[in-house]
């Protein structure tokens, strides 16, 4: 079926450091197509950021003139445009007041989202991308309570009355691939089906050390090397482990919450869910294609769509 370009209002961009997402709207915040790859930020041969974009898009453009708003760390230092953080606290209209336009040398316009910046126990942190989840989430009507977006970087963020109040980054996916390819802990891993009571263990084991994590880490190659856990349960150990810590850091620098809401991918929502219940804290997840959400949201404040 052929696309009813009356319905297309809008083009968002989710373009992050490992992918590349794209979305046509229709004037509501529907999506009609949408477009994902693996060329994220740090996967574009000779910075040719222009030439991707419209290898994806040009195909929507031709069939309507449309808006263009674009996200994530393609606005970094390490990207296409970089643009100039915006201090929490923060909303849709603040973020939609601080859009950088850019007219590239094609002759296309591009309107781009400011990351934001907080600072915790006296440095700085950043987003660049999350805050249009975040826009997502309360244009889907969730106007208070803390957003985790688990990943590489996982970002906690507490909202109040649609504000984007505070948040922390933990660095937990990160860590872990470097646990897991770097260190000595990683030698004695290997592959094998999901082990959902290591991970559990795990988790179990991060609420036992609280502080003392650097020292429990050791205990993902001690229990291989005493036979109590097999070479291919150990990386659930150790993200059981590190999420665990992850949650427990963020309930003490961000306060303790009666629930949270998990937007992101869906293998590491599960992950995130299981650790959470096993913590006692309650969890919802979040309806898919809420960057999406958040580009419409953003547009429409700033007067893009109608």
């Amino acid at each position: 079926m052929g696309l009813n370009v009356h319905q297309a209002a809008l083009i968002g961009v989710d373009w992050g450091t490992s992918s590349f997402r794209a979305f046509l709207m229709d004037g509501d915040g529907n999506v009609l197509e949408s477009k994902e790859t693996d060329q994220g930020v740090l996967n574009i041969e000779d910075r040719n950021f222009l030439g991707v974009l419209e290898h994806h898009i040009n195909g929507w453009l031709e069939r309507a003139t449309l808006p263009v708003i674009i996200s994530g760390m393609v606005t970094s230092r390490n990207g296409w445009i970089e643009t100039p953080y915006v201090c929490c606290p923060a909303g849709v209209e603040v973020l939609a007041s601080n859009l950088t336009r850019h007219v590239a040398p094609s002759g296309l316009e591009v309107h781009l989202v400011s990351g934001l910046t907080t600072r915790n126990d006296g440095v700085p942190d950043v987003i660049r991308g999350e805050e249009v989840q975040i826009a997502g989430v309360v244009a889907d009507g969730i106007r208070q309570g803390m957003i985790i977006l688990p990943g590489t970087h996982s970002k906690w963020l507490t909202l109040a009355d649609g504000i984007i109040k505070n948040f922390a980054t933990f660095m937990t996916g990160e860590i872990f691939d470097a646990i897991r390819t770097q260190t000595i802990l990683g030698r004695l891993m290997s592959d094998g089906p999901a082990s959902t009571e290591s991970f559990k263990l795990g988790v179990e084991q991060s609420k036992r050390c609280g502080a003392e994590v650097l020292h429990t880490l050791f205990s993902v190659r001690t229990l291989t090397l005493f036979d109590e856990m097999a070479e291919n349960q150990t990386p659930d150990y150790l993200s059981g482990l590190l999420i665990g810590a992850e949650i427990q850091g963020a309930i003490v620098l961000l306060g303790d919450p009666e629930r949270v809401w998990l937007a992101g991918r869906r293998s590491l929502l599960e992950r995130y869910q299981r650790a959470l219940e096993l913590l006692g804290v309650e969890c919802i997840r979040t309806r898919e294609n809420i960057a999406a959400l958040g580009h419409h949201a953003i547009a429409r404040a700033t007067g893009l769509v109608s």
